[in-house]
């Protein structure tokens, strides 16, 4: 690649790693709001106002797309095989059947609730498996619109949010046993910043276990990614629909070597701070190309759409729960 090619697009990679990095320090500072959905509403209001400089764009557009892709990587080095043997049998089932039961039902609700195909998708994987880089995942493969991605990750940030506050105040007054309230936040809420904040609130014994079974979760990132393929593109032979991106291999390839091979915790730590700021920057660069009308338009109905699938996926998680547990 040339290096004007790479000079053209450098003032655009800096101001979004920039924006990233300050949405990365100011996100605990300020309750209930994560660093990925920060970077979003600094690019949605900046991109708004016209802030950003011409010459930037091409940097903002390569960050939005490439960044995005190297997000999904680094976001292995937080998960690991163990995570799915931690699990038990029961509690696994319960993931699998949860994630292929709102996956079709994504699928084949979207258009019929007025969700426009793209967004309501986005959406409904987002809410399936892991929120953001769920959505990220999907959307290289699924849409060019980067309106669509940003209204999607928009949604599942919020609801994510209302269901942390939610659970534990729901579960103080209907009180489950340790285990069936663990994988109803687990095998739930969009983020695991959403799944710890509504574990811990309800003692350590629960967060230690939500937390697990949100990570078995994400580590169905890939399965769940080819199944929604197969149903999103049924006239397509095998062959394609089994194909996988390079960023999916690279999630694949670091799962497998943080699962055999035991790194420095501090080395791990590095590296999952790394893909947290390479989110926030591709979050940054989605939400500049994002219009205020758009948003409104648009985001009404996906923030419906998400809300039934969050429900319907709650009543999916509890009924499986009670039979398998």
């Amino acid at each position: 690649m040339s290096a004007s090619l790479w000079s053209g697009r450098l003032p655009g990679i800096l101001l979004t790693l920039s924006l990233a990095i300050v949405a990365v320090f100011l996100s605990p500072l300020i309750p209930r709001m994560n660093e990925v959905l920060l970077g979003l509403i600094f690019g949605v209001i900046l991109g708004n106002i016209g802030w950003h400089p011409r010459r930037a764009a091409p940097g903002i557009a390569w960050t939005g797309k490439e960044v995005l892709n190297m997000a999904i990587i680094f976001l292995g080095f937080g998960i690991s095989f163990q995570h799915m043997a931690a699990l038990g049998t029961g509690t696994l089932w319960i993931l699998v059947l949860t994630i292929a039961i709102i996956l079709f039902l994504t699928w084949s609700l979207a258009n019929l609730f007025g969700c426009r195909t793209s967004t309501g998708w986005l959406v409904g994987f987002g809410t399936a498996i892991c929120g953001s880089s769920a959505i990220a995942a999907l959307s290289a493969s699924l849409t060019k619109e980067k309106e669509d991605v940003g209204i999607a990750l928009a949604v599942v940030n919020l609801l994510g949010l209302l269901g942390m506050l939610t659970f534990p105040a729901v579960l103080a007054v209907w009180p489950q046993s340790d285990p069936l309230s663990a994988t109803l936040i687990g095998g739930t809420l969009h983020a695991v910043g959403n799944v710890a904040g509504a574990g811990y609130a309800l003692g350590d014994q629960i967060g230690d276990l939500a937390l697990t079974v949100k990570l078995g979760r994400v580590a169905l990132l890939v399965p769940g990614l080819i199944f929604f393929n197969f149903l999103a593109n049924r006239s397509g032979s095998w062959r394609d629909q089994l194909k996988l991106p390079y960023y999916l291999w690279g999630f694949l390839i670091v799962v497998t070597l943080v699962s055999v091979v035991p790194l420095p915790p501090e080395l791990l730590s590095l590296l999952k701070e790394t893909g947290k700021i390479l989110l926030t920057m591709a979050m940054v660069a989605i939400g500049l190309g994002i219009r205020f009308q758009q948003l409104y338009r648009t985001g009404r109905v996906a923030l419906g759409f998400g809300l039934i699938m969050f429900l319907l996926q709650i009543l999916v998680v509890l009924g499986l729960a009670l039979l398998l547990l």
